[in-house]
């Protein structure tokens, strides 16, 4: 099954109303790229709950070493980590019962995609959440 993204009105849908984000790989140095776009996002009203074993906290939020060590439900899963690594990151997901997962710009993989589809969850690949919300802002 080749990967195929939600139209840009269900992008728009989503990011209006799923709110709390857990962020695979958000670096606590501000040059980085999962840095600044969670940034963005927590700046824009949404909650960031970064996921990142290496770290204790960034952006003023606890950090957790799994998807799975998260309290609570999480609407989407933001990632920013090696396109080999999805499949095992998309297994946690459906275990914790996240609605979206969504694989950032440049990151992508087959495997994590149909096993996510055929769990039922949303899935977004190859896009950033950031440019995806400033572009829902702007209709």
């Amino acid at each position: 099954m080749a990967i195929e993204n939600p139209s840009r009105e269900e992008i728009a849908e989503i990011l209006r109303t799923k709110k709390r984000i857990a962020v695979v790989g958000l670096s606590d140095s501000p040059e980085k790229p999962s840095y600044m776009i969670a940034k963005a996002m927590q700046n824009a009203g949404y909650e960031i709950i970064p996921v990142n074993p290496k770290i204790d906290e960034v952006l003023g939020v606890k950090a957790y070493a799994s998807l799975k060590d998260i309290e609570g439900h999480i609407d989407i899963v933001n990632v920013f980590r090696r396109s080999e690594q999805l499949p095992a990151i998309a297994k946690e997901a459906v275990e914790v019962g996240a609605d979206v997962f969504w694989a950032q710009q440049g990151i992508a993989n087959e495997e994590a995609y149909n096993y996510l589809k055929e769990h039922g969850v949303t899935v977004i690949m190859d896009r950033c959440i950031k440019v995806e919300h400033a572009l829902t802002k702007a209709k």
